[in-house]
């Protein structure tokens, strides 16, 4: 995750180098029993006031790359360093990928997918 600013009220906030975004799926084939996605920050990440106004969102395409679900989290007012969210589990349609999301202050800064494929 590279280095970024926003502003919260008319402070700006800095998220440093040092944090990654994580996303975790477990099952087979198309069924999904476990997925998770949040930021994990090095210590010197850790020394932020986090991230603010933030949400993680799930998507899910097919091999065409076409966008047929969207699980939308729940925006959280409060600053957090360590956002995470787990989905529920689920067998998936179809083949293709599944994407988790962060967005801050309404801006979408980082994604991560995985292909699902027989």
């Amino acid at each position: 995750m590279r280095t970024f600013e926003y502003s919260v009220g008319g402070v700006t906030m800095k998220i440093p180098t040092g944090c990654m975004f994580t996303h975790i799926i477990r099952g087979g084939g198309r069924k999904i029993t476990y997925q998770n996605a949040g930021v994990d920050c090095a210590f010197v990440g850790a020394l932020s006031s986090g991230f603010c106004n933030w949400r993680i969102d799930f998507t899910y395409a097919d091999t065409n790359n076409r966008t047929y679900r969207i699980s939308r989290g729940r925006t959280h007012s409060e600053c957090k360093i360590d956002p995470m969210r787990n989905n529920s589990p689920r067998t998936l349609p179809r083949y293709g990928k599944a994407c988790a999301h962060l967005h801050v202050n309404g801006v979408r800064r980082v994604s991560q997918c995985h292909h699902i494929t027989k």
